[in-house]
């Protein structure tokens, strides 16, 4: 896994090196400088620039070295519990019956949950006795083996460049426009940080769900039927080690979409509670997505976060409610929320390499969980690959949230649309990254991105980071950012038929939202007026950020 340059170093006696520079960091590590730095594998520093605006400091000091009893078996239920299980994912609107979806795997606290699943010859899970007697193929298991962030140097596709092939991520743009070796400073100035990660999911997964699309299966089809994969959490993350603060999980999913197909595929994150004597956690999340996607493959693919329960709303006054009706500080209510010392942690890893693959994402992040991090690398690599990202976040109470996106244009002729939206309030912090890299073997790119973000508080606190890297000569790329209130001409406009101005508030709020809620499949969103439809479960967590007291009355606050 390690590449041989590294080894001499592996062996120098010098314990204070590190891949971001030869000599010894300025600054105070959160983390010691061995461990997997020394195999180039970059662990986070809270002054390092991909994780500059995240937590690291609350992530690290929480123990999170439980882990669910019985992982890498699959989970038996009884009846009751099944039923109860199902219960909480209708209620959270994430359930599809056999008939409504194509196939269904059901992971509770990282262990496959057959009862619960419903599989198909292409869709289901991998557990370690598939790996055990080797009956999975080459392409599987290598696509498995790849790590994100460019160390894994081999590209997933060969890429046309003239009379030869482009082969390797670190000689792209070469000779004076390449990143270099993953472990450079240069390539790790530009990395998103989800490496390690990616490294420690293989390592403690105890399960993967398979979704290998055969070549040609729904060719034609504009609305194919989901595949809904489902993470539910308890309370206790399945550990009964009651010495343990916190417990982690480890999903991880491999989605490979065959030439010519056309597949969905629905990931959701659920809540499923626990029981009365059940001890509350805090749990680490850190998740692993990787998607293929083939010659003239289409897939969708649909990302909804919803656990952590619901922040405390008005937590952006001062003390207690201004009209003195009660002595309760919200902000106290948030400090001692369970929640708050969860870490939610995504890498969604996504090439499509062959020729006119299509990959569209609609990116979801509503949960209530101190610390989120979304990543999302889309690389394409062929002529005709076309990426097209949504994404949403909703940020209240004291959370910090982060969403980074790569999309990296290699082979001629690629087209990529991203828009992201943004919603921070109380006294959170939220902040994305979006980077466009244009390489020189990719000519005649046309690229747009436009982050907006709807900033509801003077606590709360955004970071809005768009990038374009272009090599090449021969393109059409913009992008931009945003950050403002809602606009006070389409309040009046409401108001002035007969709309209070709460209720006016609320309805531009939600529109904000629903742009991006319409790119999930239709089977996930349900009915707008059922209390488990998209719509509803999206306006009962608005509600919790809507400004109070004076600010709920304002619309002119701004920012640039």
């Amino acid at each position: 896994m390690y590449p041989d340059i590294l080894q001499p170093v592996l062996l120098q006696e010098d314990k204070n090196w590190t891949p971001y520079q030869i000599n010894v960091l300025p600054t105070s590590a959160v983390l010691p400088v061995f461990g997997l730095e020394q195999y180039g594998l970059p662990t986070p520093r809270k002054n390092a620039e991909t994780w500059r605006h995240f937590d690291v400091v609350g992530m690290v000091n929480v123990d999170y070295s439980g882990q669910p009893d019985g992982i890498g078996s699959d989970l038996v239920l009884d009846d009751d519990v099944a039923k109860r299980y199902k219960s909480a994912m209708k209620e959270g609107g994430i359930w599809l019956d056999n008939e409504e979806c194509a196939a269904r795997l059901v992971y509770v606290d990282g262990k496959y949950c057959p009862i619960l699943s419903k599989c198909t010859d292409y869709v289901r899970n991998l557990s370690r006795k598939d790996f055990a007697d080797d009956s999975l193929s080459d392409e599987i298991l290598n696509n498995l083996n790849r790590l994100p962030d460019g160390f894994t140097d081999e590209l997933a596709a060969e890429v046309p460049s003239g009379d030869s092939f482009l082969t390797s991520l670190k000689s792209l743009s070469g000779p004076d426009h390449n990143v270099g070796d993953s472990y450079s400073q240069f390539a790790i100035n530009n990395q998103q940080g989800t490496a390690c990660f990616a490294a420690l999911n293989s390592i403690r997964t105890g399960a993967v769900a398979l979704m290998d699309v055969p070549a040609g299966l729904n060719d034609g089809v504009d609305d194919p039927k989901p595949v809904v994969i489902i993470n539910g959490q308890t309370a206790n993350m399945g550990c009964s080690d009651d010495e343990k603060d916190g417990a982690s999980c480890h999903p991880r999913i491999l989605a490979i979409a065959g030439e010519g197909s056309s597949s969905s595929l629905v990931q959701s994150y659920i809540d499923l509670g626990g029981t009365d004597d059940a001890v509350n956690k805090a749990k680490l999340n850190n998740g692993f997505t990787q998607i293929y996607i083939k010659k003239g493959a289409n897939l969708t693919h649909a990302y909804l976060e919803e656990t952590g329960g619901i922040v405390t709303p008005g937590v952006e006054r001062s003390s207690g409610n201004e009209d003195q009706s009660s002595t309760i500080d919200p902000r106290e209510m948030e400090s001692k929320r369970p929640a708050l010392q969860n870490t939610h942690l995504e890498c969604i890893d996504v090439h499509v390499a062959g020729d006119d693959g299509r990959y569209t994402a609609a990116i979801m992040g509503l949960g209530g969980n101190g610390r989120s991090r979304i990543s999302l690398s889309a690389s394409l690599l062929r002529p005709g690959a076309h990426a097209s990202l949504n994404g949403f976040v909703l940020t209240g109470g004291a959370q910090r949230t982060e969403t980074k996106t790569n999309i990296h244009h290699v082979a001629q002729g690629t087209t990529s649309q991203q828009t992201q939206r943004n919603m921070v309030g109380g006294r959170a912090t939220s902040s994305f990254r979006g980077r466009i890299r244009v390489e020189q073997s990719a000519q005649q790119t046309e690229s747009d991105q436009l982050s907006r973000t709807i900033l509801l508080s003077e606590k709360a606190r955004l970071w809005a980071v768009p990038s374009l890297e272009i090599i090449a000569d021969d393109v059409k790329c913009t992008h931009g950012a945003t950050v403002s209130d809602l606009s006070e001409e389409e309040l009046f406009y409401l108001r002035s038929r007969g709309v209070d101005r709460e209720s006016a508030r609320n309805m531009l709020m939600y529109a904000f939202v629903d742009e991006v809620g319409q790119a999930v499949p239709a089977a996930v969103r349900g009915n707008d007026d059922h209390d488990s439809g998209l719509k509803r479960r999206c306006i009962k967590r608005l509600q919790n950020v809507v400004p109070q007291g004076e600010r709920s009355l304002k619309g002119e606050f701004q920012s640039s």
